[in-house]
């Protein structure tokens, strides 16, 4: 990137941060941000190739947005973002999130050819759709040391077992009825997405 362009993109990061203090400011002292203005922050400091300002603006999304279970590409970049500041356990932890919020995500950035898996697609960024123009690939210079761990954590034991584990919960899922046998099921699902 040109230093003209960076100084537009830090702009647009002020503009961002700027319009999540005005809407603190109109819901008196509390955020809503209904646009998800939250969730575009950090894919501007990966395009500036500011992790550690990206870090910085991570630890103040923790701190604010604390209950919020984000998305998996927000979630994907801020695994990135970990890994880049050498933060490595926490990216490993990190790394989880974006698999369990769509299991699609990662093989698409690693270009392996998608499972298909007859399991409970509840939320709208469970579906493959959402990461078919993903904009990251792992032949950008930026990430092929990126793509080469996440391979590695991604075979891991630990984490196959997990994946395992709640995939065949998300199976029992798409049929199950309301009642205490799927409630037991998602409070599963939710121990395995969110530790």
């Amino acid at each position: 990137m040109t230093d003209k362009q960076i100084e537009k993109v830090i702009a647009k990061i002020e503009k961002y941060k700027k319009a999540l203090a005005a809407d603190k400011k109109y819901w008196d002292g509390q955020y809503r941000d209904g646009q998800g203005i939250r969730y575009i922050i950090p894919k501007q400091f990966i395009k500036i190739r500011d992790c550690k300002g990206g870090l910085r603006y991570l630890n103040w999304f923790d701190k604010n947005f604390s209950d919020d279970s984000g998305y998996p590409i927000f979630l994907f970049e801020w695994t990135f973002i970990l890994f880049k500041c050498d933060k490595l356990l926490d990216a490993e932890q990190k790394a989880h999130r974006p698999f369990f919020s769509n299991t699609f995500l990662f093989d698409i950035f690693l270009e392996k050819e998608p499972l298909p898996l007859d399991k409970n697609e509840s939320l709208n960024w469970e579906y493959q759709l959402l990461v078919e123009n993903f904009a990251y690939t792992n032949k950008d210079t930026e990430f092929i040391e990126f793509a080469g761990w996440a391979a590695k954590i991604l075979s891991s034991r630990e984490f196959l077992e997990k994946a395992n584990e709640f995939i065949e919960i998300e199976r029992q899922l798409k049929n199950e009825p309301v009642g205490q046998r799927r409630t037991e099921l998602v409070n599963r699902s939710s121990k395995i997405k969110y530790g």
